[in-house]
């Protein structure tokens, strides 16, 4: 029997340790500050009943879920034989499977809070850091398994939210390095205004999918679509002042109060985007630009109101987060009325933008602070309650076992990137000298048990 090549199904990747020490601390840094606003833990199961995930992202969303064949002879459970087979897949997908891995975080914590509704606590400020499956067309930097981390408050519809959310992605991002990003800011409310004052309240997907490609295409190119999408050149005319807003932050607000005057909708969206504006004046930003974009359109059809997204500006990259407000999440599953709001990091993007600008920390290269060395068993023993004693005081340590030329020791340390070795051999136990080198400048002195523990094992 040929022997099978070993190898990881398409868009999935294995993480070596020093990339799960880097991501763990991506990780780590944005639950952090999570807990510091609020938001606890909570997770939901890998997989999820195919009913709760279908009909949820719309029929090209229901094409990527993937669907778990169920145990046993589904095929006899579903009274399926060679006589009534079906070859309609989609019939057949519930006919053979009942459950299928999450696709998001979003509709299974829409699912939990209607599940769990009588032990919450309202408004809920939940965090979830978990992989979600997609069966999509595996290419660079899309993959088919990757993890979201995801923050959403429900049962509150206080603009307070928007604007910790903002500062959220401010002090995480600057926590982990980044020295310049943009939050950008819309409101679905805004978007909805431009419609109304050229009558077109109908057409608004067509409207913001045109003017969502500015950046890409310019306004020749918007105006080009937006004539294909039966727009006129008198609407064009009246909604050109607001694709191109300029100016401060204040200055778009009071241009686009001008050209939505007559849109109470339009109104209303400004005067939710001024009141974040006022909340973020009064607790400075660390680092982040928070800028306001009519051109900002993303999942127009799921926001009702607030819409972000952050885009690094150091990096060629797409956006590293997103998000905005929600009515009535839980409604697809019977219960009615509860307004809510959220964001997302884009933890791989995060991860390849930290690459590229060597922001980890050096730490983050290392798994291990200090290896002991020795020559043999009577060097191992001695060794193994120093290494137990580093160890309660916090230090990560390991002791290589005996039989193994220094050398190949040394080299171990130097593979794993170990700063610190302690090298034992019998001079070292008679005199109770102990040698401390230091891996990366090549500083070796003679330290006592007692000042190897007390220093922590560094130099």
């Amino acid at each position: 029997m040929a022997s099978i090549k070993p190898s990881v199904p398409k868009g999935t990747r294995d993480f070596s340790p020093t990339e799960m020490v880097r991501r763990n601390y991506i990780f780590d840094t944005i639950k952090s500050v999570f807990r510091k606003y609020g938001y606890q833990q909570i997770e939901t199961p890998t997989m999820e009943k195919l009913s709760t995930l279908t009909g949820k992202y719309g029929e090209e969303g229901d094409k990527l879920i993937f669907k778990i064949l169920d145990n046993g002879d589904f095929l006899a459970d579903a009274g399926i034989n060679e006589s009534n087979i079906t070859i309609d897949s989609k019939k057949l997908s519930f006919q053979i499977c009942s459950k299928a891995l999450r696709y998001d975080l979003t509709v299974p914590f829409a699912r939990y809070v209607v599940q769990h509704q009588n032990e919450i606590t309202f408004p809920f400020k939940r965090f979830q850091v978990q992989p979600v499956w997609r069966a999509d067309r595996p290419q660079k930097g899309r993959y088919r398994e990757f993890y979201q981390c995801d923050a959403d408050v429900v049962g509150s519809d206080s603009l307070l939210n928007e604007a910790e959310f903002v500062l959220i992605y401010d002090e995480a991002l600057s926590t982990l390095g980044l020295k310049d990003f943009t939050i950008k800011i819309n409101n679905r409310k805004i978007l909805t205004g431009i419609a109304e004052i050229i009558d077109k309240a109908d057409n608004i997907i067509d409207l913001t999918v045109a003017i969502d490609k500015l950046d890409k295409i310019g306004l020749d190119g918007v105006i080009k679509e937006l004539m294909e999408r039966g727009f006129s050149a008198d609407d064009i005319e009246k909604i050109k002042p607001v694709i191109l807003l300029e100016g401060t932050n204040e200055q778009k607000l009071e241009s686009l109060r001008l050209a939505l005057i007559n849109s109470d909708t339009g109104l209303k969206g400004c005067d939710e985007i001024e009141t974040v504006f006022t909340y973020i004046a009064n607790s400075q930003l660390t680092i982040a630009n928070l800028e306001l974009d009519i051109t900002l359109a993303r999942g127009l059809n799921y926001y009702t109101g607030a819409i972000f997204e952050v885009k690094t500006n150091e990096v060629a990259m797409g956006s590293i987060g997103g998000g905005g407000r929600y009515d009535d999440l839980t409604g697809m599953f019977g219960l009615k009325g509860l307004t809510g709001v959220g964001i997302s990091f884009g933890a791989d993007r995060i991860y390849d933008v930290m690459e590229e600008l060597n922001l980890f920390p050096a730490e983050t290269s290392q798994t291990t602070q200090l290896l002991i060395c020795c020559f043999d068993k009577e060097g191992e023993k001695f060794g193994f309650p120093i290494i137990q004693a580093l160890r309660k005081q916090g230090v990560s340590a390991e002791l290589y076992p005996a039989g193994t030329k220094l050398k190949k020791q040394l080299d171990y340390a130097n593979g794993k990137h170990i700063p610190y070795v302690i090298i034992i051999g019998s001079e070292e136990i008679e005199s109770g000298l102990l040698t401390l080198k230091n891996m990366e400048t090549g500083v070796q002195e003679k330290r006592t048990v007692e000042q190897i523990i007390a220093g922590k094992g560094t130099l």
